[in-house]
């Protein structure tokens, strides 16, 4: 997984537990900082965790089900070892062997071993059933503070987006309406502006996104991402000015 960055803390019984995630990927929790809440040395208590057999199981199991280039044969052979005395197994062998996913080693200030959340909270289920509860509730709160967010940050720029493209009328108004044109072709002069942009961000009309989305209410910028209104309000306001300046 690249392009990791820190997203959150999760706090669970005095114990911060952090939290990366990568563009367009679930979130992976560090197992590292659920193994302090049993010992100073979480990188045995992890190494534990994975010599068993019931371990190695669902490990392989989740990479079935979610990591087409998963290595089957590798797997077995691990299933087929752990339990033994002298079996050992950590997050690094694991990886590199099985090209596994869901697992995965973090360097720097923030490093040790992460894991995507269905099995960070299946490790803390093995910690302590109590300590995973705690977990699962705080991880919750987090979603919920990052929607109401997202939310809000879409709202405003939303807002922003609906400002500028009121200049971005008036600058066609002042520039390429003749004073002459009927007022009911006036609107297909602005949705042709309007349509530029479209295309440029988009990359369809908005008759083209109307056509595909029959059944939705509302237009394609509605349904655009924060980046994308972003985007959109410079691209008006950018566009104003080109109009504005014969361009």
């Amino acid at each position: 997984m690249q392009n990791n960055n820190i997203k959150s803390v999760i706090h669970a019984k005095d114990t911060d537990i952090a939290v990366i995630s990568a563009v367009g990927k679930d979130d992976y929790i560090s197992l590292t900082d659920i193994a302090r809440y049993r010992s100073d040395d979480p990188t045995a208590v992890i190494s534990n965790w994975m010599r068993l057999k019931d371990t190695i199981e669902f490990l392989g199991l989740w990479e079935q089900l979610n990591n087409a280039d998963f290595k089957p044969l590798e797997f077995e052979g691990f299933k087929n070892e752990a339990g033994a005395n002298a079996f050992a197994l950590s997050p690094q062998k694991w990886v590199n062997t099985t090209n596994a996913i869901g697992i995965v080693s973090k360097s720097g200030r923030y490093g040790g071993t992460f894991a995507h959340k269905d099995i960070a909270f299946e490790f803390a289920s093995w910690i302590s059933p109590e300590f995973k509860l705690y977990i699962i509730k705080d991880y919750q709160r987090l979603k919920e503070d990052e929607a109401y967010r997202l939310s809000l940050d879409w709202n405003v720029k939303r807002l922003i987006s609906k400002a500028n493209y009121k200049i971005h009328t008036e600058a066609i108004k002042e520039n390429l309406i003749p004073p002459d044109i009927a007022k009911s072709r006036q609107g297909f002069i602005y949705a042709s502006e309007a349509d530029v942009l479209n295309v440029a961000l988009f990359g369809q009309t908005a008759a083209e996104w109307r056509k595909a989305n029959p059944q939705t209410k509302g237009n394609m910028r509605d349904y655009a991402t924060i980046e994308q209104l972003l985007v959109l309000a410079n691209l008006e306001s950018a566009n104003a000015m080109f109009i504005e300046n014969g361009v």
